[in-house]
């Protein structure tokens, strides 16, 4: 499974060098199936958690309750219920003054969707408009096709892998539907070896390191070497599947990642560029002006107070014995709801 799920009991992956901690999925045993799903109870605390973290799995959340505040990276999601939220790996994510939350979460790891390659392409979708409020007809569908997989999930019969890798195929096309554009000129999903050149790209700007941090490729040389085409036809491929060239997608990655590390690690600027790719600080300053408008250092000044105050917050925590054993969990206590 490449390292993304653990057995049961295995300590989350230790955080080095002010980098925030990274759960990974529990297996469930004996079927070794990297999926779980129930309430925000049922899964456990750490699915509330209040400090920023990184996940090695993707997580699907559907809030039917409470208020409060969901950080991705750095976008705020004020919570107005019902939503549907995607979490993808790698991704560095918190709640915030979260009071009432309930809910389901549904989480798995990509090799889950083995039966339905396609669905990387819908999760890729999802990714776009990752935080959707429902409609009352969109929150009945989604709560009915929940609670399918948590029933299915809990009973453990025969075959109940395909079962949940179906009903997770059907949960993704829907919610890839709500976020897709209205009218006569609705996105249609691209279809043959520009889809597949695509999704490998797109899978390889999101892997990430054994510590859950992004791993960006240099260049888009580098990224068609990886997946077997020239630099040309990726150009094509990618603009043809996503309506975008692959260097500003690349462009866009490295940013982001940086963005992350500036604002909620300890990196300094040199550490932050070499984890970015760029081997030259100084060149890597100028690139990230050039993406954002500012240099590194009053980028992390500007979006660093309110994660010094949760990262002082989490400290204090993290000091008392029960922090210290919750800590230690697994981000899917994974058992039935």
């Amino acid at each position: 499974m490449r390292g993304t799920t653990v057995l049961p009991g295995t300590p989350c992956v230790t955080p080095s060098n002010g980098q925030p901690p990274v759960h990974r999925l529990e297996i469930r045993l004996p079927d070794d199936v990297p999926f779980a799903v129930g309430t925000f109870d049922g899964i456990g605390p750490l699915s509330r958690a209040d400090f920023p973290h990184r996940h090695t799995f993707y997580e699907i959340v559907h809030v039917t309750r409470g208020s409060g505040t969901h950080v991705v990276d750095l976008t705020r999601w004020e919570l107005s219920p019902p939503h549907l939220g995607l979490i993808l790996p790698g991704q560095l994510h918190h709640w915030e003054n979260a009071q009432g939350l309930d809910g389901s979460v549904v989480l798995f790891t990509p090799e889950f969707l083995v039966d339905h390659p396609g669905d990387q392409e819908l999760l890729r979708r999802i990714g776009d408009h990752p935080w959707l409020r429902l409609d009352p007809a969109a929150h009945a569908r989604t709560a009915r096709l929940i609670a399918e997989l948590t029933e299915e999930y809990g009973h453990g019969d025969a075959g109940f892998a395909t079962v949940l890798r179906s009903l997770l195929h059907v949960l993704l096309v829907r919610t890839a539907r709500l976020g897709a554009p209205e009218g006569p000129g609705r996105e249609q999903p691209p279809q043959g070896r520009h889809t597949a050149v695509a999704d490998a790209f797109a899978r390889l700007l999101a892997r990430t390191g054994k510590d859950g941090a992004a791993e960006c490729p240099r260049s888009v040389r580098e990224c068609a070497e990886w997946i077997g085409v020239t630099p040309g036809y990726l150009t094509e491929a990618v603009r043809a599947a996503l309506g975008r060239t692959p260097g500003s997608l690349l462009r866009e990655a490295r940013t982001q990642e940086a963005q992350r590390l500036l604002a909620r690690t300890d990196l300094s600027v040199r550490q932050v560029a070499l984890r970015t790719g760029f081997d030259d600080p100084a060149y890597f300053c100028r690139f990230f002006r050039r993406e954002t408008g500012m240099s590194p250092g009053h980028f992390r000044k500007h979006h660093t107070e309110h994660g010094a105050e949760q990262h002082a917050k989490h400290r204090s925590k993290h000091r008392s014995k029960h922090h210290d054993r919750r800590a230690a969990s697994i981000e899917a206590e994974a058992g039935p709801a």
